[in-house]
């Protein structure tokens, strides 16, 4: 049996890019103990913890749209909505192992389950 490490998602909004683009579909991958660990020694953390967020994310996110690069600074531009979304879609895909929710449906109470990665949409 394989591990997926790698999840693909798409942003209810997106990042505008400073060119005017706009970019949802992204990837994020598994977290290892260091990028859980390494942003609590950055200075921007140690000032305001709320940050960490922030480095975890740009640490973990492999692709969005066509940007070249992910960093902190990529982050800290997007809306509040997307930056929900991946914090629930992060600890989701690394507690569970899978971006599923387990839902019923509210006519016929069945349960199944939906995958999370286009809820964006």
């Amino acid at each position: 049996m394989s591990v997926q490490a790698l999840f693909p998602f798409t942003l209810p909004h997106g990042v505008v890019d400073p060119d005017g683009g706009v970019h949802r579909e992204g990837a994020m991958r598994l977290a290892t103990a260091l990028d859980e660990i390494a942003p609590l020694k950055d200075p921007r953390v140690q000032s305001n913890p709320g940050y960490l967020v922030i480095i975890l994310l740009s640490r973990v996110i492999t692709q969005l749209g066509s940007l070249e690069f992910i960093n902190p600074k990529v982050i800290e531009n997007l809306y509040a909505g997307d930056l929900a979304f991946l914090q629930d879609f992060y600890i989701r895909i690394n507690q569970n192992g899978h971006s599923r929710l387990h839902v019923a449906c509210p006519h016929c109470q069945g349960e199944f389950e939906v995958e999370t990665a286009s809820l964006g949409e």
